[in-house]
């Protein structure tokens, strides 16, 4: 399936995308307890949901705090140039800065929003003047240091 339509889930796979966001480890036959079914059905809808991109992979939730990674700074981006290829260029480029941990084309009075996580604001002063203001087409940048995260995910 893998386009962008919606697509239409049932009652029984809305609650195994919710059991598995909240523990994506769960084992087969804990998984079909939960949503009352037995495991050969839950494993065909499972296998179905990933088959059609709607479960897109299984990933392990890491404190980044706690590996050094605690600053997170979000950027506002003004492109010089909005026209398709533009878009492309930066979209593409923005792709290969680790750092930059979320990128959303935005409807507003800028183009792109972008969650960017270092050490710290020394670290992210480096990304944003050696990498993020030399990619394609950018004109402009405001940045909103986060002082706290009260919610993520």
């Amino acid at each position: 399936m893998n386009d962008t339509s919606a697509v239409q889930l049932d009652r029984i796979d809305r609650n195994i995308l919710t059991a598995l966001a909240r523990d994506g480890r769960l084992s087969m036959a804990e998984l079909a307890n939960r949503v009352g079914l037995s495991k050969t059905p839950v494993q065909a809808r499972l296998r179905r949901l990933e088959r059609d991109g709607i479960i897109r992979g299984y990933t392990a939730l890491i404190d980044r705090e706690r590996i050094g990674l605690g600053h997170v700074a979000f950027v506002q981006v003004t492109l010089s140039d909005t026209r398709s290829a533009a878009l492309d260029a930066f979209n593409t480029a923005v792709l290969g800065i680790p750092e930059v941990e979320q990128c959303h084309m935005i409807a507003a009075s800028f183009d792109y929003l972008l969650k960017v996580r270092t050490t710290d604001i020394a670290a992210y002063r480096r990304v944003l003047g050696e990498r993020i203001s030399a990619l394609p087409h950018v004109e402009h940048t405001s940045t909103f240091v986060a002082m706290e995260t009260v919610k993520d995910g």
